[in-house]
């Protein structure tokens, strides 16, 4: 039911929800109840759960584009029925933003890994709450991205048609790549080989059929270094002001690259198994400005991928709080949060990783800001 700009998913909800409407023009009531969340003592679960259960002010969401530029191409069409030459804009950042009615201070901008697109914070495969709306319950402004190629924002064709239209060779192609099942099974570390599954692990396998619903083709092998991702992330903290930049796995590097471009609105990094970490011995300058986390999940020595990429990623930590930052690295195992894969953002326990990540934004950026 929809009425005065307010949608209603529960009668009971819909004398608050007319309340907020006149108080602010617009709200929107979200169907969600979540348990109460791990923090550290039983009231403020109690408060955290009472907040979460009912509706939710929504005050603005919209969506828009950073970055991007205009090229002119004479291959955009292989069809006679269109025109093949002419301007397109290419490499720009799609943005979809929530912003709750007494937002905190400090919004958080998600950012997904590879062959995904911003549904990765969305809801979960199995249908539960996902890290956007989670962070939009807590309080906090949220703005996710599709990567520049990637889902909403649009890739360029031009090499692909010359080819076909014999005006440039194969090698002209770009490096697009899928990844099967069976490889993102063990690279997401949800087992040792596809279809078993780690003993206690919190992916829910069972739904997975909608996790590979999500996956897209990746064009990053054919974008420069760093990805055009990474200005538009420059230019949307810089928009915003201030705003934690979390990141996944393959845009795992994208905050630190942003941060080396310009630490403006940069208030924080939150790297979710970085496929990357920057390098112990760079110019750690840029990242001792700003409060840093890596997360790491479980399984990760059983993994030949993940486990150099975890003391890659310690070894940073250790060099840049030695530079002066305050950099922190968290294996949820060793926090006593276990069966955590690499997805961990849609695993069974998603929102208990989100309260550490939001327990420290909470203590280590939001206080600074304030």
């Amino acid at each position: 039911m929809k009425a005065f700009g307010c949608s209603f998913t529960r009668t009971v909800a819909r004398a608050g929800c007319a309340a907020l409407t006149l108080a602010l023009g617009a709200c929107v009531v979200f169907p969600y109840s979540i348990p109460a969340t791990s923090l550290d003592n039983a009231a403020a679960r109690q408060a955290s759960a009472d907040a979460l259960t009912g509706p939710v002010a929504i005050l603005r969401q919209g969506s828009f584009f950073l970055g991007g530029h205009d090229v002119h191409s004479d291959t955009l069409s292989t069809s006679p029925k269109y025109e093949a030459s002419g301007t397109v804009t290419v490499d720009q950042m799609y943005v979809h933003y929530q912003t709750p009615v007494n937002a905190k201070p400090v919004p958080i901008t998600l950012v997904h890994g590879c062959c995904l697109t911003g549904t990765s914070w969305e809801t979960t495969p199995d249908g539960r709450m996902g890290w956007d709306d989670y962070f939009v319950r807590r309080g906090y402004s949220t703005y996710v991205i599709d990567q520049s190629e990637r889902g909403r924002s649009a890739a360029k064709i031009g090499a692909i048609n010359g080819v076909k239209l014999g005006s440039a060779p194969p090698a002209r192609l770009p490096d697009v790549f899928a990844a099967s099942h069976e490889a993102a099974w063990k690279i997401f570390r949800f087992g040792p080989a596809y279809p078993q599954a780690w003993p206690g692990e919190q992916f829910p396998v069972e739904a997975q059929g909608e996790l590979w619903k999500q996956m897209v083709p990746d064009w990053s092998g054919s974008l420069p270094t760093p990805n055009p991702t990474v200005p538009a992330l420059s230019q949307l903290a810089i928009k915003l002001g201030h705003t934690v930049l979390v990141s996944h796995s393959q845009a795992g590097i994208y905050p630190f690259q942003t941060a080396a471009l310009s630490t403006r609105g940069v208030a924080g990094i939150v790297a979710l198994e970085p496929a990357e970490c920057p390098s112990a011995s760079a110019d750690l300058t840029p990242y001792a400005k700003m409060p840093i986390l890596v997360v790491f999940g479980d399984y990760i020595d059983q993994s030949p991928r993940w486990a150099p990429r975890l003391k890659a990623c310690r070894g940073f930590v250790d060099a840049t709080n030695r530079a002066g930052g305050q950099a922190k690295l968290l294996v949820l195992p060793d926090i006593g949060i276990h069966g955590n894969t690499h997805m961990m953002m849609q695993d069974r326990n998603n929102l208990e990783v989100a309260d550490q990540v939001l327990q420290w934004i909470d203590t280590q950026v939001e206080r600074a800001a304030q």
